[in-house]
């Protein structure tokens, strides 16, 4: 069996109150300018804000039908970033819609002009949620080494957004011999895994990756969203111990107060 989408794709599909998804069209992974035969899926959260603004992380890429659906929403207003991976269709969205705010992770800026993708990032992401969202969604600078993303936490509906952190590919809808690579990296469904570029950068960064797990534990989401795979719809609690273990242990004097 070949790759497999997420049908429909394009299509706004709501998860909960303000939050829902797009899943998008294939993607294929880029080595030393060389396109491998290796498709993924993509997927946009889109969150909406209070003030009628919408919230676009990880945008796939462009479709005016898609376009016209969302406008039907809200305002398409941020175009965000989550890590310099996932930015090159946020230059399609800002041209279709001038006024939005293009965000920038981390090496996004660089990566896209060393590669001659045309982006005019206006604003960066921050260790703090800018004002724009703060009071509806969190956000924390996952650690990762090169792979570093920002995640974020949507209050209302309790939804932990990532993008790479966690990869959860399903199996019947991958080629070989990809489906067999993913088997040995344990990033597939049921079970999920890290992203394995990620894994000993979070060993050699104890502190900060005891940091990043003790927030997602602190925000205690409902669901958990993927870029890349099958998202998690219920017992988030029990795939966050799985994959990041039990929540930290605070120092004794802490819990001696």
């Amino acid at each position: 069996m070949g790759a497999s989408l997420y049908e429909p794709i394009n299509v706004y599909k709501p998860l909960a109150p303000d939050i829902g998804i797009v899943d998008g069209p294939f993607e294929y992974l880029t080595v030393g300018g060389t396109r491998l035969p290796l498709p993924f899926t993509t997927r946009m959260t889109v969150a909406h804000l209070s003030n009628g603004d919408l919230w676009l992380h990880s945008p796939i890429k462009f479709d005016e039908k898609l376009a016209r659906e969302l406008q039907g929403l809200g305002r398409v207003r941020h175009l965000v970033s989550p890590n310099q991976f996932h930015y090159a269709h946020i230059g399609e969205w800002a041209r279709a819609f001038p006024e939005t705010i293009a965000w920038a992770s981390p090496r996004a800026r660089q990566r896209a002009r060393a590669r001659h993708i045309e982006v005019n990032f206006t604003r960066n992401l921050d260790a703090n949620a800018p004002a724009e969202w703060c009071e509806e969604i969190d956000q924390f600078l996952f650690p990762g080494g090169y792979f570093k993303e920002f995640i974020f936490f949507h209050r209302v509906s309790k939804t932990l957004i990532l993008t790479d952190t966690i990869i959860n590919l399903e199996l019947d809808k991958i080629s070989e011999p990809w489906r067999t690579a993913t088997r040995l990296t344990g990033m597939y469904h049921p079970y999920g895994q890290i992203f394995f570029g990620m894994r000993l950068p979070l060993l050699l960064q104890r502190r900060r990756a005891k940091e990043a797990i003790e927030k997602i534990y602190s925000w205690q989401p409902q669901r958990i969203v993927l870029s890349h795979g099958r998202c998690f719809d219920a017992d988030s609690d029990e795939v966050i111990r799985r994959i990041f273990g039990g929540p930290p242990v605070p120092p004794i004097e802490d819990r001696l107060s």
